[in-house]
């Protein structure tokens, strides 16, 4: 497994038991879409969420009865929960209360300095981290003014928030400074490491649907962790939650950030004379079980170069005319028919996992 090279160093912080920043593993984080108050709703999207891979959950808190819930919700899961707070302290005191591993709330947009006291207080013997979030669509009219909406604008905005903490000695903080445009968000990312050793949350706000979104996120978060910044990822696509974690499990994998299961398949040519396209798919959806174990498969479509171009490969087919090749390594252990092609790679991998796991 490769790593990041020159990965910043950032101060370390504590969701649950989660450690985040300091060079620990880069988490993967979403938030549900139920009604925080409906507990049955929203402990069901958690644990499913939990068993695709979510790390981190954060809830909307808009009202006391949903900040009480978190306590009844708390007991139901087993991954930290984060209450997303907007202007109302009182609901960031009462989250607190309820057992919240953590906040997601600006200080400065929660009345007087009495009231960031307030939550402190609440927080402090926990050290319950807060994370400071800034979006490009939600910046104060000096800002605007000021700068527009730059870069520049977003972290001096961040950066009024963390000083509001600072100034009352607490610095249990993460930051997120996202955009919906993928090179802002990438430049105040960029800007915001430059200034600050907290660790960072990346992600690329209102992304938009499956395949846009897939797109806009794996480009703007992949740049920033391919630098080397960021300390844990949320994936937001206008989608069912359990496809932000697919993608953020698929973005780690790609930098090789995290292990798990990796499909090569060439774009096929003149030369294909298999249904390189749908086997592909078949291929990937028969070995989602093996999601998180290291391997790399591949579908090719020629036998004269598969086996060579991904020579690589854990295992791998590669088509000819109406048969085609099984390979390990960039060695062929079978030929079979174009038929029996995916059935027999499958019991290939299967029977090579069971050995190895013996």
């Amino acid at each position: 497994m490769c790593a990041i090279l020159n990965r910043k160093f950032t101060k370390t912080i504590k969701v649950g038991d989660i450690n985040i920043g300091g060079g620990n593993p880069i988490s993967i984080q979403s938030m549900t879409n139920t009604i925080t108050s409906d507990v049955k709703s929203t402990v069901l999207q958690i644990n499913e969420l939990a068993a695709s891979g979510c790390e981190i959950i954060r809830v909307a808190v808009p009202d006391m009865e949903s900040a009480k819930a978190i306590k009844k919700i708390k007991k139901l899961i087993s991954i930290p929960i984060i209450a997303d707070i907007h202007f109302d302290y009182r609901l960031a005191i009462e989250s607190v209360k309820s057992g919240v591993d953590a906040l997601r709330l600006n200080p400065g947009n929660i009345g007087s300095q009495q009231n960031v006291i307030e939550v402190i207080k609440a927080v402090r013997d926990k050290k319950i981290p807060i994370r400071i979030g800034v979006n490009s669509g939600s910046l104060s009219k000096k800002m605007l003014s000021k700068y527009g909406v730059t870069d520049k604008g977003i972290v001096e905005s961040a950066l009024e928030h963390v000083l509001i903490l600072e100034k009352a000695n607490y610095e249990e903080i993460k930051i997120s400074v996202k955009a919906s445009s993928v090179p802002l968000t990438i430049q105040s990312y960029r800007l915001l490491s430059e200034k600050v050793d907290y660790p960072l949350h990346l992600g690329v706000t209102e992304a938009g649907t499956e395949e846009m979104g897939t797109i806009k996120s794996s480009i703007g978060i992949g740049t920033l962790l391919a630098e080397g910044i960021g300390d844990t990822i949320r994936v937001s696509l206008t989608e069912n939650p359990k496809m932000e974690i697919r993608v953020a499990k698929n973005i780690l994998k790609s930098l090789q950030i995290r292990k798990g299961l990796n499909i090569i398949s060439c774009p096929t040519c003149g030369r294909t004379r298999i249904n390189l396209i749908d086997m592909a798919k078949v291929v990937e959806k028969r070995l989602e079980k093996y999601q998180d174990i290291e391997i790399e498969v591949a579908v090719m479509g020629c036998v004269v170069n598969g086996p060579g171009e991904a020579r690589e490969a854990d295992f791998g087919i590669a088509g000819g005319i109406g048969e085609g090749l099984i390979f390990r390594k960039g060695k062929i252990v079978n030929k079979v028919s174009e038929g029996n092609l995916i059935d027999e790679l499958i019991k290939e991998i299967d029977k090579s996992l069971k050995t190895t796991s013996v």
